[in-house]
Formats: structure tokens, sequence, C-alpha cells
């Protein structure tokens, strides 16, 4: 760049006119940068797969709250996973408005029951619910169990009862979900990937 003698002198006027301005007091304030904190500094992050489809896109779970057990968690911020094989971060609709899911007043977050002929459903504790499933479950089993077919070979086949994995699990867990409706001989294993 090339400055000429006169641009110079202009220029170094300028300057002493603007630091003499700056030391008699014409100087504006200060200028202070707003200091905030992000909204999730002290959260707990904590990694879990969206429950809608069968994408098995992966969240990431804000919660705030004591540590300590002295103030209940709660969910503040839902976010895609940028590091998950599947999604990368991005969430669809649906996932996008899991917050509103996971605070909706009408959520069921337990056990209900409505017994043969009635019209109304009761709260049920979650020890009821398990052991009245696990007992349906053995009743149905020990009346339909098959063991050997018609020319007398080994089956081992439970033909009444189907079950539908969950597309969202991990392969272990996948693996072990099959190993133990194989083993009861549930013979329709479907995965919700495939609805």
């Amino acid at each position: 760049m090339q400055v000429t003698r006169r641009q110079f002198f202009k220029l170094s006027a300028a300057t002493l006119g603007g630091s003499t301005l700056t030391a008699l007091g014409f100087s504006p304030g200060e200028a202070l940068a707003e200091v905030r904190t992000f909204k999730l500094t002290r959260t707990t992050e904590t990694r879990n797969t969206c429950p809608y489809c069968s994408v098995a896109c992966g969240i990431i779970l804000y919660s705030l709250g004591d540590k300590a057990k002295n103030a209940k968690s709660e969910i503040i911020h839902i976010e895609g996973d940028p590091d998950h094989p599947v999604s990368r971060g991005s969430l669809c609709p649906k996932g996008a408005g899991l917050l509103g899911f996971v605070h909706s007043e009408t959520r069921v977050t337990f056990p209900e029951f409505r017994a043969p002929g009635a019209k109304e459903w009761t709260r049920v504790t979650w020890d009821f619910a398990l052991e009245r499933i696990a007992k349906l479950m053995k009743d149905d089993r020990d009346r339909h169990f098959v063991a050997q077919n018609d020319k007398g070979q080994t089956v081992n086949r439970w033909p009444t009862v189907g079950f539908l994995a969950a597309s969202a699990a991990s392969n272990e867990t996948g693996y072990l979900t099959h190993k133990v409706l194989r083993s009861l001989g549930i013979v329709a294993l479907d995965n919700q990937a495939r609805v």
C-alpha cells in the first residue's frame, strides 16, 4: 500500500486528535461482554435411543437435578447424538419433539389392569403386573407346548404365542432375546424393524 506524504499527515493528525480527546475524558463507556451461563452446563448427559420407530436414532438426554438425591432429576433438553452411527445427530420431527413426549400429562408411567368384564382400568404395582404376565405365560405354555410332532420327532414348540422384539436394542440384547425366547419354544419371533 502506497501512502503519500499528505495522507500520512492526515492520518497522524486524526490519531493524535483521537488520543487527546480520550485523555481528556471523552472516551466511550466500558463495553462489558454479557455473561450468561449455558443452560446445559450443570446437566447430566445420558445417551439413549429414540422410542418411536424402528430406525433407532441416537439421542442425548440432558437432566437437571441433584445427584445426591436431594432434588428429583428432570429432563430439560433432548437432542440428536452426533456420535450415533444410525442418525449422526439428526432427528425426525417426532424425535425432535421427544421433550413433549417425556413431559406429557397423559403419558402412562405405571402398569394398569382391567379385570375381565370391568370397564375401568385400575393402577397396579409392578410386582402384580410382572407376576400376572409370568403366570399367564406359564399357563399358556403348559397347555399348548408341543414336545414332539406327529412323526415322533422332538420339536419343543410353543405355537400359541408370538413375540415382537424392539429394533432399538443392541446386537447383544437382540442375541439374548432370541436365545431366551427360542429356549422357551416360541416359534413366532419377529422384529419391529420389519413392521
